[in-house]
């Protein structure tokens, strides 16, 4: 396994970016610098620096706009440029550069995650630290202020991981007419009806995980009727059928991600993936660092488990196909590397091994 020095990265890590760079890669690092360039060779699977894209502490998660021509990013701080709240600054992508063009503090602390609606025209950012969720309407990729917000109460059983509402993810169902809040505190999704024109959202129910579950990320399969939770403190994953009357969601099937004697305590789950076809679907897990690998019915999107292979280093925070998804890109927030395999296109099967790069504490892969 090849790794790039973290003296290189320093090195290379400056304003100036590659003349001949071939897919620019962004890269969110839980560090002052924040987000991180890097060059991609999509032939032989390489990373390379490129600098330091944009200076913004604790970049947990980034996210483009339709077209490319827009990149938001969330910072998690308990303060933001004078206020108490985390932050969302949103950049022009410029020759693979970032250009800051408009900055907002969120609802709260701890702005650990954000997602855009299929429109481009609504962002929604959940507050890990102030267990909130908050939205903004989105022109020419600048932020308005705050249009919605709500703050939570709920609480679960665990009560060092669960004492106050933790808001984790937020995500659009397929016709962008409901969004999702995960609360891994309160062990439920929150849903709403989304009002695309004003960005303002509206209760219409939530659903319910196992008491002490800890559901972190919701990811809707291609067939646009089912989406996957993954549970952060159950180490599982719920499969749930989407009703587009009403935006509810329903478990048809659950899956334990860790094997039998191995300890829930130390293992938690964390992102999914998955491949375009909808025929592979991925989890990564920390602690027993690991990804999961499971066949997926096209049609129904019902899994079929197939086994788990090495993610590389330690802490897998965010994980990615690349844009050919001959490759999976793995963000190894504990080892401050990014690890890549290569990927069997017609099975979905992941190498055993693969090359890992230094990148500073790594928290999100964004493909240009």
């Amino acid at each position: 396994m090849r790794t790039t020095s973290a003296a290189a990265l320093a090195v290379s890590a400056s304003p100036a970016f590659s003349a001949n760079r071939t897919t620019r890669v962004f890269v969110g690092s839980n560090t002052p610098d924040g987000i991180l360039a890097f060059d991609w060779d999509g032939v032989t699977g390489d990373l390379k620096p490129a600098g330091v894209a944009a200076r913004l502490a604790s970049v947990d998660w980034i996210t483009y706009a339709p077209g490319r021509k827009f990149l938001f990013a969330s910072s998690e701080v308990d303060s933001f440029r004078g206020q108490p709240a985390g932050g969302v600054v949103s950049y022009r992508v410029v020759n693979g550069a970032l250009q800051e063009l408009s900055a907002r503090a969120s609802a709260s602390v701890g702005t650990c995650h954000i997602a855009l609606d299929h429109t481009g025209r609504v962002l929604l950012e959940a507050d890990y630290g102030g267990g909130s969720a908050g939205s903004f309407l989105v022109q020419e990729g600048r932020l308005s202020q705050l249009a919605w917000s709500e703050h939570y109460t709920e609480h679960g059983p665990n009560a060092s991981r669960q004492a106050s509402a933790h808001a984790h993810f937020a995500s659009f169902s397929p016709d962008n007419r409901f969004a999702y809040i995960n609360d891994l505190g309160g062990d439920c999704i929150h849903i709403y009806r989304l009002n695309a024109a004003t960005a303002r959202l509206t209760a219409a129910g939530s659903y319910r995980a196992e008491p002490g579950a800890g559901p972190r990320t919701l990811h809707f399969h291609p067939n646009g009727i089912t989406a996957y939770l993954i549970n952060e403190m159950g180490s599982s994953v719920d499969v749930l059928a989407w009703k587009k009357a009403d935006g509810s969601l329903s478990r048809t099937a659950h899956f334990e991600l860790l094997e039998k004697g191995e300890d829930h305590t130390i293992s938690t789950g964390c992102d999914t993936v998955i491949s375009r076809d909808g025929r592979s679907v991925y989890f990564a897990h920390r602690g027993i660092d690991f990804l999961s690998q499971f066949k997926a019915d096209a049609n129904s999107g019902a899994l079929t488990p197939v086994g788990r292979t090495s993610c590389g280093g330690k802490t897998p925070r965010n994980f990615v196909l690349d844009p050919t998804e001959s490759w999976m890109l793995v963000a190894n927030q504990g080892s401050s590397l990014i690890s890549v395999f290569s990927r069997n296109k017609a099975t979905g099967a992941l190498a055993a091994e693969g090359k890992s790069y230094a990148a500073a504490a790594p928290m999100c892969i964004l493909f240009g």
